[in-house]
């Protein structure tokens, strides 16, 4: 199963960002989208930009992740 994870762009140069999470950070292309500025939100699948999401939205579905997690462990 493949999952895509909502990050927070940090930096950007050229085509890559500096995405992050609570304490995780990576580095991420962004050839697949348009006007994505530090602060946005993105959804992140294999190394990819692939989608850009509003706030609320990443903090939803951050949260039902958290709600996964939880009831697994």
């Amino acid at each position: 199963m493949c999952i895509a994870i909502p990050f927070e762009v940090r930096e950007i140069k050229d085509n890559l960002a500096k995405v992050s999470i609570g304490t995780t950070s990576r580095v991420v292309y962004l050839d697949l989208l348009d006007e994505i500025k530090v602060g946005d939100f993105i959804l992140v699948h294999a190394g990819f930009a692939i989608e850009k999401l509003d706030r609320e939205e990443a903090e939803k579905t951050l949260s039902l992740f958290k709600e996964v997690v939880d009831e697994i462990y």
